[in-house]
This record gives C-alpha cells, structure tokens and sequence, in this order.
C-alpha cells in the first residue's frame, strides 16, 4: 500500500481562497518584514507554555506561517531533514496514530481510503511498525507530502503537547540551517591535515579496541565472563531528557528506581507528557529547554542501569564513524581510575593515550573539536566545585596542575578549552549537590522496558523455550520484573533463576517469590557453582561474615569502592570463589594498583544485612539501625528489605547448607521483627502528602519480604483503612498491597482514587478486595476488561462490600451487562458511583435490570455524566417504580432536554423510596427547572 502523490490536492488546500486571506490578515497584524522572526518568537512561546505543562496553541495562520518556512528549503534540503528527524517523527507518531491520520486527512495529505487502510494495517501489527511504514511512505511520495507531514506536526502542538515533537519542531525553527551544516558534518567529519588524520586514525583504532567488546560477568562455572562484540549484544537503554533536575531526580529516581520499582505504564505516561526520548545519537542535538546546541551533558542513572555501557555504546560508535564525527578527538576517563591524584590535563591525555603525546599541543588547539567523557562521578572521592564563587581555583590552560574534579569543573565552566564539549554520568544522588545550570542537558537512564528485558532473557539463556518460561514466571511475579528494568538486576535475576528452569539433575528449585529470595537463589548459587573446590561450611561461613562486614561499612559509610586496605581491615582474602560477588578493578592500564568493588549495589547491600545474621554484635546493629531510622532519603531501603526478608527462616534456609543450620543469630532474627513491630501504621496513614504515603508503601514492602503475616496483623491492625490515593501505584506495589490484604481478615476502607494502578494491578488485588467494606477505584483510567476484575469480587460469596467507588474512569455500556449480572448475584453493596464514565442509555438499561428485582439492596446510584439523555428517561421512570431501597439517585451533567420533562416529573412522583434526586448540569431550560424543583416534598430534596 503506497500513498498516491498528492501534491496537487495539498498545494491547493494551501492556496485556496480562504487560506489565502487568512493568511494576508496574518501578516498584515506583524511586523513587515518579521515573519521568520515572528515564527521563532511563538515557537519559543509555545516551547514555554509546554516547559509549564500548558498545551500550546497554535493557529491556521501560525500553521501557513510555518509552511512557507519549511518550503524555503530545497527538495534535497528537506529530504536531509526528514531523514534526520525520522526516528523522532516514528516515536512521536506511534503515540496516537489515530491522530495524526486524522490531521493528515484533513488537510489532504492523505485520503480518508488511505487513512483507513493505516488503522487496518494497525489492528495486524504495533504501533511502532505502523508509524514507521507511514513515515517510510510518505517519504517516497513527493516533495509536497513531505511537507504536509511537517505541516501537520505542527498543527498537532496545540492537540497534544508531545516532547518531542515540540523539540524536533522547535530545532528546526530555531537552528534549521546550521542542521543542515552539522548533519553534514557528523556524517563526514573535518577536513584535517595528513598528519593529524594519521593521529585521528590510531587514535579510533585504540578506542575501538577498548569498547568493541563487552564483558559479561561470570556465571556459575565459568573461569572468565564470556566476550560478545558490543554490536551484537548491546541491548538498547532507554534515555529520557528530564528538566525536574535535583529534587526530583534524586528523591524519586534513586529512591524508587533502585527498589526496582520504576513502573513501565509510569515511566510511558510520563515520556509521553513530559520526558523526550533521546537517541544515543542526540545527546549532543539541540536542546530546546535550554535553547541551544549542547556543550555539557550529564547523563544520570541508578547503579547498574548502564551508564558505562552506554557510554562505551556511544565511544564505539564514533570511532567506527556512526555518529558524531564532528568531535575529531574523544577522551574517555573514568573517575575511579584518577581520583586522587593531581595533575595537569595534558598529563592526564598523555597517561591515558600515550600515543597522543608529540601532536598534542595540535590536538587542543580547536577546542570545539573535543569531547571530554568522564564516567562515574559518583566514584570522584571529592566533589566538583562549580559555584560562582569558585571560579579563581579554576583551570586556565591545559598546563595547570589541579585535581582532576578541578579539571573537570573547569572544562564544564569553560573556562578551560572554551568551546569543548563534555559527557558525565552519575548516580543521581551525586547530582542534588549540583549547580543544575552547568549542564545544557540533563538526561536520565530509564533502563529496559518489556521487550528489551525479554531480548535480554533470550540472549542469556540461549534456548528459546527456557528464557520464554522463565521470562514469563518473572512477569507474572511482578516483584521479579519490576527489578528487570535495570541490565545488572537483570543479569541477576537470570542468574539466580537458571537452577529453577535448567535441571541437571533431579528436580528444578523453587522460583523465587520476594527480592529477598531472589538474592539468597542467587547467593547459594554462586556458592555452589562457582568455584571447584568450595570452603567447608565453617569457611564459608567466614568469608560471608568478612565479606558482610565489608559490605556493612561500604553502605553506612557510603563507599562503593574498596581500596586494598579496606579488605585487609575487614579480613577479606580475595579469592576466586570471591569473583561472584566482587570485581577486581586495575586502577590504570599497565598498573599494578587495583580497587575492589561489588558486582552491583544490591548485592552490597544483601551482604550487609546478612552478616548480622551471622554474626550479630548488639552495637553494630544498634548503631546500624540508627542510621536507618534518621535517613529520609531512601539510601537505606534495599538493606532494610534484606534484613525484613532474612528474618523469615523458610526464606534463609537454601543458606543453611552452605553455612550450617542454627547457624543464624535468633537475638537478630528477634531484634529485626522487634523493629518491624514498632512502625507506626496509624501515623504513616494519617499522612496525606505523597512522601508519606510512598513511606507507608515501603512499610508495606517490609511486612511484605517478612513474610510473617502475623506481624503484619500487628502491625496493621484490624478495621484498617488504607488510603494511597494520588501515588502512582505499580503492578509491584499491587502484589506487595495484595499480600498485605491477605493476611487481614477485614479492610473497613481501601481507597487508590488516581494512582493509575490499570488493570494489571487491579488482577493482582482482585484476589482479596471480597474483604475490603469501602472501596474506591476512582480516576484510574480503568477499561471495560478491568469489569471482569471487579464483577469477580461482587460475586465472591463472602463478599463484604458495600460502597464501591468507579467515577473517572473509562467503562462503556459495553461491560454493564456484566455488572449488572454480578450485581444481581451480589448482596452486600449499598452504594455505587460510576461518575464521568461512559454508561450511555444502554449501559443504564442494563442497569435497570438490577434496580427492578426485588432482591436489590442498592441504596445511593451516582450515575452523573454519563451521556445519558432523554431516551432513557421512561423506562429509568418505569424501573425505579418497582424499587423499594433507592434512595440517592445522581443523574447530574446528562445531557436531558425539555423532551423528557413529562417522565421525569413522573419519575419525581412514582419513586416513593426516593429522598435525594440530583438533577444539575443537564439542559432543562429555566422554565422546566422551575417545575422539577416544585416537586420537592416533605422526605424529598431535588438538587436542580
């Protein structure tokens, strides 16, 4: 299927009569001679408008406005653009096809046929393969439907305020014709001469050596991690330019992204509405919340997400010529491997990149040639002094012998190399100490989202069977998948999951069910597997103790990596058996001197937690737990699941092999459910701002690895209210709540009022909401499919509710039926609201059915804006005659005329049971009003 040229149908809808005068009256409001400028202005307004969460408004006039710009270009000019800006268009497009095939239709780009033929072609296929083969087809058409595509793009700014189309838009507003120059030349570089070339050259050739390969890390029974080229096993990261730059990157990224806890559906509203997706290849492009081409960039992103593998991802590509050639040299850096030292900035090129030495001076003289990479600025041991104030200790030239954060600090300031270009990556908790201006962009790693989790399953297993069962064990945990989203939990979960779904002999071990489990799989996996000649129980059960204690000091001090002394200290001997948990890092190529640090941050803070299991000292853990109750900030949530989970001793029994039985401290075991029992559900309830309540979600988490359900009675106590309205609410944090509720016998209230739980998260509660007396679902988003979910609980025979709560949703009369049906089997619900939904006559008839039968206990229906309109007045009139329990009836904001007047008066007069009819909002004129309220009687109140 192609798109027919439309070029004549287009062009002629852009110069019709009407068009025509419009856009005379447009111009002749401007200044004379302004238009490109004008255009530019209202794009930085609109860009404006969307930095503020505003939708922006454009016209008919700024939309010819824009296509006479974008026709200034010449065919070849425009084909160059497109293409540049194609994976941009596909990811804004596949958002809402709908959409946009309703903008291209009407302004003819495309014909109503074709439109339909897309929608089709949709149904068979993902959105991602339709926008694509949409793009792809208008590309080949004609010059005119290119630009009708862009024409309607901007059109839709004021539909649908997309990041990313108002990023592409704005770029090529605000820097068209300096595009067109750098696409040129991140395609062919700069023209250098021979010797300098020779110098590039050998230069690439290194740096494609360093990053061509990835190492994965050593599975049970390997004596290397296995070597893969980075082009075939690089799975890609998500990466989002987010301009909520300290607070919110550090509270809600760290704290929630390190539980595993960053939610997909979240993540995708959130990319839709405020994040811009960015491409490995656009770090460097325009920026437009900060109006420019970028010379800074930091790229942010929790403990093994990728931040390093990205970047070796992107050095890769620009020696091989991918991308980026308009950075003739790039310096790679790790701040781990120079953090204490002092030096000069050509001594830290010459160190790293010896060949460089002689041509130097010739390197740096073109400043806006470089790109500085620096990874890990988490690991620097000092911080970057970027304040004002700081300026006289900066570098000035590349002689200056300064600390390497110094040095850095400098080059961000540009004061040193003025013009270069700089990379960065972090943990986000490095960036709240931060000046948020330095930084032209500030992007976070998101991790994988579903497919490239499944892709990373596929690839470590190998067989296709295996990783399809075990990928879908880890979905259907939910805890397991939620953790997936970053590569080294990942690569952990596989690990620690291959025993239950590879048998070599005998039975396949249990799958995991909490993080806590998870880990301890992983854990006597290694122990296991990892070494021929593994310690006696009580030498094993040492070198866990050494390691533990190491792992302790790291987390309450704050250290991440190990030097020698370190190990000495905590009477760790490093060993191969040690290699399945901590990694051996020379500080430099050719050196001798090594760091130490574990394979990921969570299993730091397993270890930590577990060594007071077997090794319980009353101060240590007195002073520990201190600190966990004074930190605000999250740093210690993980360790305090570790130690809720290890309480339970089903839970660390797969340990006891390796370590020996009664080996575990019961005084720990007892101090640990001591502490649990002391959280103040009550008061974390009684909060009702979003920290409190994600607080009280972590409470949940704890009780939740425990696995004791009697502490969680204690702790909740009985009659609970739960109340996490306006959290975001994941499926995750729907299994913990789940469990939570199945250990209670009754829930008097649960409200999850717009925490977007969708359906996946209802399915996990479903379970046990028969418990729940008072529930609201309300502003949830939820779907006709989510019915079945709440028809289940209706028709649970120990169902227990009473008031149900559905307004703001999105139910059609097309699950009504259902309801209806579950309603009639049901007897415990008074009342139900199904505000702002889409009920419709249909839906109400169906509903009706319920309101006639003399076994119906319904006593308040709230039914307003619903669509329902006079046609159904007579028999709503008709049904509530035969009703003996109704006694609130809200039918406010319908769309009901002066042509039902006759029925509702009856309806008014006939409905002895009723006390309270609302009627407000519909389309009764004064008159009719006047009438229905003088019906108001002794027992009755009419709200009109």
């Amino acid at each position: 299927m192609q798109i027919r040229n439309q070029k004549q149908g287009f062009t002629s809808a852009l110069s019709c009569p009407d068009t025509r005068r419009t856009r005379g009256h447009i111009w002749e409001g401007a200044a004379d001679g302004a238009s490109s400028h004008s255009l530019q202005e209202r794009q930085r307004h609109r860009g404006n408008k969307m930095a503020s969460k505003q939708r922006p408004m454009v016209t008919e006039g700024d939309v010819i406005a824009f296509s006479k710009h974008m026709d200034n270009y010449s065919p070849w000019e425009l084909m160059k653009l497109s293409e540049h800006f194609r994976p941009d268009m596909v990811y804004v497009i596949e958002n809402d096809i709908p959409i946009v095939l309703q903008e291209l239709t009407s302004r003819r780009v495309i014909t109503a046929q074709q439109a339909q033929d897309y929608s089709d072609w949709e149904k068979n296929h993902d959105s991602t393969g339709t926008a694509e083969k949409l793009v792809r087809d208008i590309f080949a058409v004609s010059y005119a439907a290119r630009l009708g595509l862009w024409t309607c793009l901007f059109a839709l700014q004021s539909r649908w305020a997309h990041p990313n189309l108002n990023g592409m838009l704005d770029e090529i507003i605000q820097n068209g014709h300096n595009l067109l120059q750098e696409i040129l030349l991140n395609e062919s570089g700069h023209a250098l001469d021979p010797e300098l070339k020779a110098c590039q050259v050998e230069h690439k050739a290194k740096l494609r050596d360093l990053t061509g390969r990835m190492k994965e890390n050593k599975t049970p029974g390997q004596s290397e991690g296995q070597i893969f080229p980075i082009s075939s096993r690089y799975v890609e990261l998500k990466v989002v330019s987010d301009r909520h730059f300290k607070k919110q990157t550090h509270q809600e990224h760290e704290a929630l992204a390190a539980a595993g806890e960053l939610n997909e559906y979240r993540l995708q509203r959130r990319m839709k509405s405020e994040l811009e997706r960015i491409a490995l290849d656009r770090l460097f492009r325009w920026c437009f919340q900060s109006r420019r081409v970028p010379l800074s960039v930091m790229v942010s992103g929790v403990a093994g997400v990728g931040k390093t593998t990205l970047v070796q991802k992107f050095i890769f590509d620009w020696a091989t010529g991918k991308h980026y050639q308009k950075f003739a040299f790039v310096f790679f850096f790790k701040f781990r491997e120079v953090n204490e030292e002092k030096m000069s900035l050509e001594s830290l090129i010459c160190q790293t990149y010896p060949p460089l030495r002689d041509k130097l001076p010739r390197v740096l003289e073109d400043p806006e040639k470089l790109l500085f990479i620096f990874d890990g600025l988490d690991e620097s041991k000092t911080d970057l002094k970027l304040s004002r104030g700081g300026s006289h200790e900066l570098c000035m030239n590349p002689g200056n012998v300064k600390p390497v954060t110094v040095i850095v600090a400098s080059l961000l300031k540009q004061t040193l190399l003025k013009g270069c270009s700089v990379l960065l990556t972090s943990r986000p908790s490095k960036l709240i100490s931060l000046e948020a201006g330095v930084f032209h962009r500030v992007a976070s790693i998101v991790g994988f989202l579903s497919k490239e989790r499944e892709r990373y399953f596929s690839m470590f297993f190998g067989d296709e069977r295996v990783s399809r069962e075990a990928f879908a064990y880890v979905r259907d945990s939910q805890v397991l998948y939620t953790l997936c989203y970053n590569p080294s939990y990942c690569w952990i979960t596989c690990t620690a999951l291959k025993p239950c779904f590879i048998a070599r002999a005998g039975r396949p071990r249990p799958a995991p069910k909490t993080v806590t489990q998870l880990f301890v799989s992983y854990v006597t996996h290694i122990m296991a597997n990892h070494t021929q000649e593994r310690p006696e129980p009580q030498r094993m059960r040492d070198t866990l103790i050494s390691v533990g204690w190491l792992a302790e000091y790291g987390i309450t001090d704050r250290t991440l990596v190990f030097q020698p002394h370190h190990l000495q200290v905590a009477n760790v001997e490093f060993s191969p058996f040690l290699t399945g948990f901590l990694v051996e890092n020379p500080q430099a190529e050719g050196s001798s001197q090594v760091t130490y640090a574990f394979l990921h941050l969570t299993i730091q803070e397993f270890f930590a937690a577990l060594v007071h299991y077997l090794d319980y000292k009353e101060d240590k853990f007195r002073d520990t737990m201190a600190k966990v109750r004074s930190c605000k900030e999250g740093d210690y949530e993980i360790f305090s699941r570790f130690l809720a989970g290890l309480s339970h001793p089903a839970t660390r029994m797969p340990l006891e092999k390796y370590v020996g039985q009664l080996k575990f401290s019961a005084e720990a075991t007892h101090k640990v459910i001591g502490w649990l029992s002391e959280m103040n559900y009550e008061e974390l309830q009684s909060r009702e701002d979003p920290e409190g309540k994600r607080r009280l979600m972590n409470v949940l988490n704890l009780l939740f690895e425990s696995r004791n359900s009697q502490l969680v009675r204690d702790v909740v106590g009985k009659d609970a209210h739960v109340d996490f309205s306006e959290l975001y609410l994941m499926p995750v944090d729907c299994t913990v709540l789940a469990y939570v509720l199945s250990c209670c016998e009754e829930i008097q209230r649960l409200t999850l009022d717009s925490g977007f739980i969708q359906n996946e998260g209802l399915e996990r509660l479903r379970p046990e909401l028969h418990k729940v007396r008072e529930l609201s679902l309300s502003d949830n988003d939820l779907k006709d499919e989510a019915m079945k979910n709440i028809c289940s609980v209706l028709k649970h025979p120990n169902c227990r509710l009473e008031d149900l709560r559905l307004e703001k949703n999105m139910f059609t009369e097309a699950c009504c039926t259902d309801l209806a049906s579950a309603l009639k089997e049901n007897h415990t619900l008074f009342n139900l609201d199904l505000t702002r939904n889409k009920v419709r006559n249909n839906g109400l008839y169906a509903l009706l059915e319920v309101l006639k039968a003399p076994q119906c206990k319904i006593q308040k229906l709230v039914l307003q804006e619903n669509g329902l309109s006079d046609d159904s007045c007579e028999r709503l009139c008709s049904a509530l005659s035969r009703n003996s329990t109704l006694r609130h009836l809200n039918l406010s904001a319908n769309v009901y005329t002066d042509r039902c007047a006759e029925d509702m008066r009856r309806l008014i007069r006939t409905s002895c049971s009723l006390t309270n009819i609302r009627l407000s909002l519909n389309d009764f004129s004064p008159k009719v009003e006047e009438q229905l309220r003088s019906l108001q009687r002794a027992g009755l109140k009419i709200h009109i």
